[in-house]
C-alpha cells in the first residue's frame, strides 16, 4: 500500500489511544476468509446497477455478464491487488483546529471515538422531582449545531458524524448538504463527515471545505470534512445513485469511507465466517471503485456489520455475535492495509438505563481492542441508530474514558527497576506497612479516582448537569469574515445554519 511521508505522521493530531490489537482470527483463518471473499468476487460476483461503475470495471478487465435488470461484474484477483496496492495505508482527516486532525495508519493500532448516524429522533430529558421525563423531538439545524457543540466539549470525542438529521422547512434535497455540513462545522473544531445526500452538491460541500481550510492546496493538506457511501446494498448489489457519488468523490480526492453494513439473518448470513467473508468481498468491492478512478484517493474500510434480531428483524447492536464480527473485520483491514472504520457503543435500548450501559459498555470493552483506528456510533445513541440523546452522549463520554484506561500499557520499564525495589524495602521498614502513608505515592499510571458520573440523583442526572454546564459554554464558532465568505461563495446556506 502508498503511505504517507514521516512529517505527515508526525504531525499535530489527536492522541486517541494506541491498543496492543488483539487479534481474534489466526493468520490461516485470515487467509481463508481473504480466499473465499475472492473467490465471492468472481462467483457469484457483484451486480451493478450503475452502468457507469459497470465500465469501470470493464476497462480494467472484469468479466461482465447480462443479469436481467442489472449486469454482473466478475472481478479477478489480479484486479483485486492492483486496486489494494494504490489504496493509501495512511489517511488524514483534518480539522478547523489543525491540533484536532486525524492521522489513520492502518499499520498503528491507534484508536479514535466519533458519533454517527443521522437520527431522525433527538431525546430531551427533564425531570420530574427525582423522576426522569423523556421527549422525542425531531430532528433540526439547531439541534445539530447544539450537538455539534456539546461534542466539540466531550474530550473522549476525536471526530464528528452529523448524528442529527435537519428537518426544518427550508431544508430541501438541495441545500441539505450545505447547511447539515456548515452546521457541523462552524460548531465544532474536530474533523466532520456525513454522507451525501445530492451528487449535485458535492462542489458546494467541498468548496465549503476549502474555504475553511484555508483554500484548495490547504484543504488537501487538511480536510476538513470527508464521505461516507453505502455503495453496495448486501448482498453484493452495487447501488446506482450511492455509486455515482462514490465515483465523483474518489475523483475529487477527498476521503471516503466504503460503508457497508449487512445484517446477520437477513441481508447476510448468520455464522462468522459467512458473514465477514460476505462483507470483506462487499468493502474490497467499493475500494476498487475508488483505486480504478483515481489511484491513491484516500478510503477507509467501513466495515458495520450488524445481526438480525429474530422476534421483530430489527437491526441488533447488543449481540455479542455483533462485536465477533467487527473484531474480525478490523484485522481483515489490517491485512490489506487499509485504515479500518469500525462501530461501538450503540444500545439497541431506546431511553438511557442499565440495559442501554450494558450493551454499550459490552462493545466499548471489545471493539477497540481489535485496533480499528476510526470507531463510529459512539456516543449518544440509542434505539439501535434511531435516536440521540445528548445525556447519553455525556455518559458514554465517561465510559469511553473507563474503556480507554483499560486499554493502557503496562507501565513496566526498566527504568523503574530501583525505584520499585527502594519503595518496597523503605515500607517494609515502618511500623504500620501500608502504602497510604508513603507520600509521594510513586506511580506512572492514571490513578482512577471515582465512578465519573457519581451524584447521589444517579448519573443521568449527573449527565443531564452536565450537558446544561457545557451549553452555556461558549461556542467555537468561525469569524464572522469567514462566514460572510462562505456566504457569498456558497450557494444554498440558510440563516438558521448561521445563527
Amino acid at each position: 500500500m502508498s503511505t504517507t511521508s514521516r512529517e505527515t505522521t508526525e504531525a499535530a493530531q489527536r492522541q486517541g489511544v494506541l491498543v496492543q490489537p488483539e487479534n481474534r482470527l489466526n493468520a490461516d483463518q485470515v487467509r481463508l476468509i481473504d480466499g473465499v471473499s475472492r473467490e465471492l468476487l468472481q462467483d457469484p460476483g457483484i451486480l451493478s446497477y450503475n452502468p457507469k461503475t459497470t465500465e469501470l470495471f470493464r476497462k480494467a478487465g472484469a468479466t461482465i455478464e447480462d443479469a436481467g435488470d442489472c449486469q454482473r461484474i466478475r472481478i479477478s484477483e489480479t484486479m483485486l491487488d492492483e486496486a489494494l496496492a494504490s489504496a493509501p495505508s495512511t489517511v488524514v482527516l483534518g480539522a478547523r483546529n489543525p491540533d484536532n486532525r486525524l492521522i489513520l495508519d492502518a499499520h498503528e493500532p491507534r484508536v479514535r471515538f466519533g458519533s454517527g448516524s443521522e437520527t431522525n429522533v433527538w431525546l430531551d430529558v427533564s425531570f420530574d422531582g427525582d423522576k426522569p421525563v423523556f421527549k422525542r423531538e425531531s430532528g433540526s439545524i439547531e439541534r445539530l449545531t447544539r450537538a455539534a457543540h456539546l461534542c466539540d466539549n466531550l474530550e473522549n470525542l476525536d471526530f464528528f458524524i452529523r448524528c442529527v438529521n435537519i428537518q426544518d422547512k427550508d431544508v430541501t434535497e438541495n441545500n441539505k448538504d450545505v447547511n447539515k455540513f456548515l452546521a457541523s462545522l462552524n460548531n465544532i473544531t474536530k474533523h466532520v463527515q456525513a454522507g451525501l445526500t445530492d451528487i449535485n452538491a458535492l462542489d458546494d460541500v467541498v468548496k465549503l471545505g476549502q474555504i475553511i481550510a484555508g483554500g484548495e492546496k490547504a484543504f488537501v493538506d487538511n480536510p476538513v470534512l470527508s464521505f461516507i457511501t453505502c455503495v453496495i446494498k448486501s448482498p453484493f448489489q452495487i447501488v446506482e445513485d450511492t455509486a455515482e457519488k462514490l465515483m465523483a468523490i474518489a475523483e475529487r480526492r477527498v476521503p471516503v469511507v466504503i460503508s457497508s453494513c449487512p445484517m446477520g439473518g437477513a441481508t447476510g448470513a448468520f455464522d462468522e465466517f459467512s458473514m465477514v467473508a460476505q462483507i470483506n468481498a462487499e468493502l474490497l468491492t467499493g475500494v476498487m471503485i475508488t483505486q480504478l478512478v483515481s489511484p491513491g484517493a484516500p478510503v477507509l474500510y467501513g466495515a458495520v456489520p450488524v445481526r438480525t434480531r429474530l422476534d421483530n428483524l430489527n437491526d441488533m447492536y447488543g449481540a455479542p455475535e455483533f462485536v465477533h464480527y467487527n473484531a474480525d473485520c478490523a484485522q481483515m483491514a489490517r491485512h490489506y492495509g487499509l485504515p479500518c472504520y469500525s462501530t461501538s457503543g450503540v444500545a439497541d435500548a431506546a431511553e438511557p438505563g442499565i440495559q442501554a450501559t450494558v450493551e454499550k459498555l459490552m462493545t466499548y470493552l471489545t471493539v477497540p481492542r481489535s485496533g480499528a483506528q476510526y470507531i463510529h456510533y459512539a456516543f449518544g445513541l440509542l434505539e439501535r441508530t434511531n435516536v440521540f440523546c445528548p445525556e447519553q452522549a455525556v455518559m458514554d463520554n465517561a465510559h469511553i474514558d473507563i474503556a480507554k484506561r483499560t486499554f493502557a500499557s503496562p507501565a513496566v520499564t526498566e527504568d523503574r527497576r530501583e525505584d520499585v525495589l527502594a519503595t518496597m524495602r523503605e515500607i517494609m521498614q515502618t511500623d504500620h506497612k501500608t502504602f497510604i502513608y508513603h507520600l509521594p505515592i510513586p506511580t506512572q499510571e492514571d490513578v482512577y479516582l471515582r465512578y465519573p458520573l457519581e451524584n447521589d440523583s444517579g448519573a443521568l442526572r449527573a449527565a443531564h448537569e452536565r450537558y446544561h454546564e457545557i451549553l452555556k459554554l461558549p461556542s467555537n464558532t468561525m469569524s464572522d469574515d469567514l462566514l460572510s465568505e462562505i456566504r457569498q461563495n456558497v450557494p444554498g446556506v440558510l440563516d438558521a445554519t448561521l445563527q
